[in-house]
């Protein structure tokens, strides 16, 4: 009878490891997945004939069944800008999707897919809309078309909606992809990212980035809980720029009407379909309140300071992603700040497209620094503890991923890594380099490898002026600042 009693025990505690294991796990991080270091690589070659498109990267095969994908501008001699639309006016088309991403071996377009799907597709961005080399808004649906499929792609999280993202302006290729994995090193959650090269209706379009959307953000991404049957009370995701298509979606908050920002503020998260006017009327009051107790006299005081609101490292890991690169949309467009029903308000980086001085009409000199008049930071910085954290931060990150030997590897590994993905692209884009895309003329990269140094001389400069400057944050805070603000 003991040894049946022992055995018992011991099946019950070890059933309860497992279960505290579990548990623990569950809360552990996933390292970041750096395609660059952990995919195929380009040197390990394939075997087939070469008569047709072979690439170690994964492909994107686009049928829209010669129909043009809509949301490209047209401009109608009145100054405004409309959108092309479909042929029953809606602003998506359905088409085919094959994804080809074999693991051991070369993709090539007439492989077997490792995907299939109908979709829905548009152009997607705001200034990119204009390129030449559109980028496109992907969303996954039944082959009926009629509800939306969940499903990995390029080893990525489930989610029926993705972002093609196709380089143009930079034409480093790398902006986005390097500093959306090195904010997912450093901030609880960054977009993942893969680069791909894409083929629509049969017409080689070039070297693009499969992307994470946020702007319909699955709760999972940003660790946020699902909305409960009934409850007003939800987690939510907000996006500061120019506003939603949809009213429902869009929001007036305090700094709004206090007029301390003029760009538009619209909810990503809850989805549409699960946002009531009364959990939109919720989200509104919440964000709000936070807004006012930043702006207020008790922004830093007791159990009225912002902190109580906010998670202050997710803050400062954002203005320093956004600072150190001259990300100066930030804080005004392409601007995400999410919160769990149960938790803080965090923020989520997005679009480093003209970063790294590659803004179409301004130069963006290393020497100065911006955010601290945007919109939350403009009270934040008014913040000892924020400031000198902010200090402290930028002074550890600067020994690991703001280094220049990280920085400047990261890049050669990068492009190492996209092999002849870059000459393919600029078989197709290559006229760009004889255009003048930014001004002043003499900032147009002439060819690919200057593009690329033009990065890591930014970042060098960038870096060595903030190692002397990052302390004059201080004047922000400093008494003879803030003391209207004290009570």
């Amino acid at each position: 009878m003991k040894y049946k009693v022992t055995g018992l025990l011991a099946a019950v505690l070890m059933l309860a490891l497992i279960l505290v294991i579990a548990f623990f796990d569950q809360d552990q991080e996933i390292p970041r997945y750096h395609q660059h270091q952990s995919a195929r690589q380009p040197q390990e070659g394939c075997s087939c004939d070469g008569s047709q498109l072979c690439t170690h990267l994964p492909l994107v095969i686009i049928d829209t069944g010669g129909e043009k994908i809509p949301g490209e501008p047209i401009q109608n001699g009145q100054g405004k800008t409309t959108f092309t639309v479909a042929a029953d006016g809606s602003d998506t088309i359905d088409a085919d999707l094959r994804i080809v991403d074999h693991e051991d071996k070369n993709n090539h377009p007439g492989d077997e897919a490792d995907l299939e799907s109908r979709m829905e597709i548009r152009v997607r961005g705001n200034s990119s809309r204009y390129f030449d080399k559109k980028s496109y808004l992907l969303k996954l649906t039944s082959d009926s078309g009629e509800k939306k499929r969940e499903e990995s792609v390029m080893g990525m999280d489930k989610f029926d909606e993705w972002v093609l993202y196709g380089p143009y302006l930079d034409k480093s290729l790398i902006r986005n992809y390097m500093w959306y994995n090195i904010a997912g090193e450093i901030m609880d959650y960054a977009p993942n990212v893969r680069f791909c090269e894409v083929i629509v209706n049969d017409k080689y379009q070039g070297l693009y980035l499969m992307v994470e959307s946020i702007d319909s953000s699955e709760s999972a991404r940003l660790k946020l809980s699902e909305p409960e049957d009934d409850a007003t009370q939800v987690s939510f995701a907000l996006r500061l720029d120019r506003g939603s298509s949809n009213p429902l979606r869009n929001i007036s908050s305090f700094t709004q009407y206090a007029y301390r920002t003029l760009q538009a503020m619209d909810i990503v998260y809850p989805r549409p379909s699960e946002l009531t006017a009364d959990r939109r009327r919720y989200i509104e009051n919440s964000f709000s309140d936070f807004e006012k107790s930043l702006y207020s006299y008790d922004y830093d005081t007791g159990e009225y300071k912002w902190q109580n609101w906010a998670d202050e490292d997710s803050f400062i890991d954002y203005f320093l992603l956004n600072e150190f690169t001259c990300n100066y949309d930030a804080g005004a467009l392409s601007t995400y700040i999410y919160k769990d029903v149960r938790g803080k308000y965090r923020m989520c980086i997005w679009d480093f497209n003209s970063a790294c001085d590659n803004y179409e009409n301004s130069v963006t000199t290393p020497q100065r620094f911006e955010l601290k008049g945007s919109v939350w930071f403009y009270m934040l910085m008014k913040d000892e503890d924020f400031v000198n954290g902010v200090i402290d931060r930028y002074r550890s990150l600067r020994e690991t991923y703001f280094s220049d030997d990280y920085i400047d590897n990261y890049i050669d590994e990068t492009i190492d890594y996209l092999g002849p993905a870059v000459e393919r692209n600029f078989q197709v884009w290559g006229y760009t380099f004889k255009k003048e895309m930014i001004k002043p003329a003499e900032r147009n990269p002439e060819s690919h490898e200057e593009a690329v140094q033009q990065i890591k001389d930014f970042c060098h400069e960038r870096g060595e002026w903030m190692d002397e400057n990052i302390e004059t944050l201080l004047q922000y805070c400093h008494e003879s600042k803030v003391k209207k603000f004290n009570h």
